[in-house]
């Protein structure tokens, strides 16, 4: 061989090397990069307050099956008055209507798991206050018409949700409530970004009870400062928010084309964040609906003079719960009927 050749050959060589180290130094950094990434996200699982059961697997294979109910409770409108001879006889609420039907809910929900759903052992509970719990004062309407001012229905309804939270407390050992805030509950003429939790009777009332459960280690909350809230379920994440963060509705496709859109939307923004999210829940639209993927809820209230004038079509009072397995997540899904017109006597 020539030493033309061999020069040549030495050069090939000495460029392979520095593609070698290139490459070497390119791996490198994508190692150095993942590093970071995953020291993200380990402070982010560490800065979250859900105690550790709530997304915890079974040890072990159990003789009989281990899943978790789940209970969305929302658009409660508490304190709002509807006259059955103002809406054609087609529904009635007030304060002594909303605790009869608060009590079936969770009445309901322990009968639902207790008796329906059998051979399942429960490992606790998830409670999720979806908001809209008052229907505040928002309206001119609603500030003239509902039972109560605003602090004075905060004070009278503590006690009825906490005794329904203590029932769910000693039927299944141990209760997550979730928490968000809705649109009624807010204490702005207009929705705010800024602060939007803080100004908004719903996020008081949560922490409300949870100080009343402080001494009672069964019962956890977790209050968002913002629009949503993730939640862990075993080893999956469930995403809350109110659901006033969509608009329209009224096409042919119904409520669906903006709740998809949403959902598309909040889906993309946090797998941009490496903080993805398998099942959204929300309630706003007093429309119960299980979808794959999501779930609305329905309303407490019932038919109401606003659905009545836009020609809604009537619903009863209903909330949405579900049985979230370690296998398949959201398994079966059921709505939990708490109207009952005789017994309410209208």
């Amino acid at each position: 061989m020539s030493s033309l050749q061999d020069h040549t050959e030495v050069r090939r060589l000495e460029r392979h090397v520095d593609e070698l180290k290139k490459d070497a130094k390119a791996r490198d950094k994508e190692v150095e990069n993942l590093e970071r990434e995953l020291g993200i996200l380990e402070r982010v699982g560490q800065a979250r307050t859900a105690p550790k059961w709530l997304s915890s697997q079974p040890v072990k294979k159990p003789k009989r099956h281990v899943a978790r109910p789940c209970l969305l409770l929302s658009d409660l409108h508490l304190d709002e008055v509807v006259k059955a001879r103002e809406m054609m006889d087609i529904n009635e609420y007030n304060r002594k209507i909303a605790e009869m039907r608060l009590r079936a809910t969770f009445e309901g929900t322990v009968k639902i798991t207790k008796e329906y759903w059998t051979g399942i052992d429960y490992d606790g509970f998830n409670l999720f206050l979806g908001g809209d719990i008052f229907s505040g004062n928002i309206h001119e309407e609603l500030r003239e018409s509902n039972e109560d001012t605003m602090l004075g229905s905060v004070l009278y309804w503590l006690d009825p949700v906490a005794e329904g939270i203590s029932l769910l407390a000693d039927e299944f050992g141990k209760v997550h409530v979730a928490s968000v805030s809705g649109n009624h509950g807010r204490t702005t003429p207009k929705k705010q970004y800024k602060g939007n939790a803080r100004a908004n009777f719903d996020w008081f009332f949560a922490h409300a009870l949870a100080r009343m459960f402080e001494a009672d280690k069964r019962v956890t909350f977790d209050v968002s400062e913002g629009q949503d809230l993730l939640t862990p379920i075993y080893g999956q994440k469930i995403m809350m928010t109110h659901g006033d963060q969509t608009g329209g509705g009224g096409g042919i496709g119904g409520i669906f084309p903006p709740i998809m859109r949403m959902n598309a939307k909040k889906s993309q923004r946090q797998f941009a964040v490496k903080q993805p999210y398998d099942h959204l829940l929300m309630g706003h639209w007093h429309q119960l609906i299980f979808a794959p993927g999501f779930i609305i809820n329905g309303s407490l209230k019932g038919y109401d003079e606003f659905a009545l004038g836009h020609n809604f079509n009537p619903e009863i009072p209903q909330q949405a719960l579900w049985l979230h397995t370690p296998e398949h997540g959201i398994t079966w899904q059921t709505p939990v009927i708490a109207g009952n017109r005789k017994a309410e006597g209208w």
